[in-house]
């Protein structure tokens, strides 16, 4: 009986529906106005609501997740900063430097299928944002310095195989940047201070102080932080 009242209250089968259709409308398309003499207790309320979910976001992070995600590591250095629980999944061996910074919920991934316990090492002061993801059946190296924004996977393997020649290591030199929703795949080596471009797909080395981007990642500029900046060579033109 209500789903036919809402159905005909959706098409406006009559004048009287009609109505009540354009009162839902305004009704859900609408906020409760503030009088100005009320917009400083309101504004109070807006603080202290975030206030409340920080606050409780801290204690959790202090006494809950922050002990048993270090115990999960094989090292941890000082100051170790988690928003969310990263969630792990195999027999990874995670060593964290100093003052690593965890921004969000990350997932890291692994086997041991190739006959070596795959490591996750992370330098000191490395910021590491929301969604990544790390697939490790060999080794992710990320070196001291390194900013990565969220939605980055890190793939040091195709596929989980027993095949020693499917994985190869990663490594991530010191003051690198990788952008958003980039792929740093197996073999790679991201050299010292090189910027890696959102939505890049990163499949050979690249070289230090370097931009790179697009899929596959190619070097556009060169010197950037370690020199005056000029562009990339362009490639090659085919021969006919």
């Amino acid at each position: 009986m209500i789903e036919k009242l809402i159905v005909k209250i959706k098409r406006g089968d009559s004048p009287l529906f009609r109505l009540l259709r354009s009162v839902a409308q305004t009704i859900l398309h609408s906020t409760m106005p503030v009088p100005k003499a009320l917009k400083p207790l309101f504004k109070l309320g807006y603080r202290a609501h975030f206030s409340f979910i920080w606050g409780t976001q801290w204690f959790v992070t202090f006494f809950y997740r922050g002990p048993i995600f270090q115990a999960r590591c094989a090292s941890v250095g000082k100051n170790l900063y988690l928003w969310l629980l990263p969630k792990v999944r195999g027999p990874v061996e995670i060593h964290l430097g100093d003052n690593v910074r965890f921004f969000g919920e990350n997932l890291i991934e692994s086997t041991d299928l190739c006959g070596v316990t795959p490591k996750l090492i992370v330098g000191n002061r490395v910021d590491l944002g929301h969604g990544l993801q790390f697939l490790i059946n060999r080794e992710v190296r990320i070196d001291d310095d390194v900013n990565i924004a969220n939605f980055v996977r890190f793939l040091d393997t195709d596929d989980f195989s027993d095949d020693p020649n499917e994985s190869k290591p990663i490594h991530i030199c010191r003051y690198a940047w990788i952008g958003q929703d980039s792929f740093i795949m197996k073999g790679v080596t991201i050299g010292e201070g090189a910027v890696i471009g959102v939505n890049s797909v990163v499949t050979n080395d690249i070289p230090p102080y370097c931009v790179a981007l697009g899929n596959p990642a190619r070097v556009v500029v060169k010197n950037v932080g370690g020199g005056p900046r000029t562009p990339a060579e362009p490639p090659a033109a085919k021969a006919d």
